[in-house]
């Protein structure tokens, strides 16, 4: 993702002042006009709270560090800064979240249908289940009677099941379901490379530049 992000940025006209990874740790980019973080969980925290400290607008699309994210929202707001977190930065995801919520909203009243969801993912991805499908699962459970998701093998009959696979070479396919005994409804995003997540990153970037708050992609989108 950093490489795809910095040849999208470069190509669009942009500058990358500073690369931190596990080889270049402590790179300062204090001069930058905004920072993305697509870094692995562990080092996520970290780096959001070097750039909000130094003043720099943070963009990112790590997964898998959430419980920290109120902590990272709090200190944003007291440095009155910026801060905008997406699970997925795909145009399409993001209308595929929009029609998510309105398809639970749908088939709220129709209790026969049971919800379901899968995703599939390359083999390199540390966090199961991935943020897009947490983001999916969190607009679906307002309208349903479940106490919330976990993994298919860990889900009660309260619970929404997510099947999470890892295979080589996927970007990220995520499939939402519904199922009757006499029936089944189904809506699908297949991403079929990388450069979606890249480009909705870099267009979030130029979004952000020079403002407060915190914020998301439906902003950045105009999605209501």
């Amino acid at each position: 993702m950093g490489k795809a992000i910095e040849h999208i940025a470069t190509s669009r006209g942009h500058e990358v002042v500073a690369k931190i990874d596990k080889d270049n740790p402590s790179d300062s980019f204090e001069h930058a006009d905004v920072a993305i973080n697509f870094s692995v969980p562990s080092a996520a925290v970290g780096n959001i709270t070097h750039a909000i400290h130094q003043g720099v607008p943070v963009v990112c699309g790590t997964t898998g560090w959430l419980a920290h994210k109120n902590d990272i929202e709090d200190l944003c707001a007291a440095k009155k800064g910026a801060f905008l977190y997406a699970s997925n930065f795909s145009l399409g995801v993001n209308i595929f979240f929009a029609l998510n919520k309105k398809l639970a909203q749908m088939m709220a009243p129709h209790t026969q249908y049971k919800a379901s969801m899968e995703e599939i993912h390359h083999t390199e991805k540390l966090d199961a289940p991935s943020g897009t499908a947490i983001t999916l699962a969190e607009g679906i459970l307002p309208h349903t009677k479940l106490k919330g998701w976990k993994l298919e093998e860990e889900a009660g009959e309260k619970d929404l099941p997510i099947k999470a696979l890892r295979e080589p070479h996927v970007p990220g396919t995520h499939t939402v379901t519904y199922t009757s005994a006499i029936d089944k409804i189904e809506i699908e995003h297949i991403a079929h490379n990388r450069d979606g997540f890249a480009l909705g990153a870099v267009v979030a970037a130029e979004w952000i530049a020079g403002k407060s708050g915190i914020f998301t992609m439906n902003d950045v989108l105009n999605i209501t």
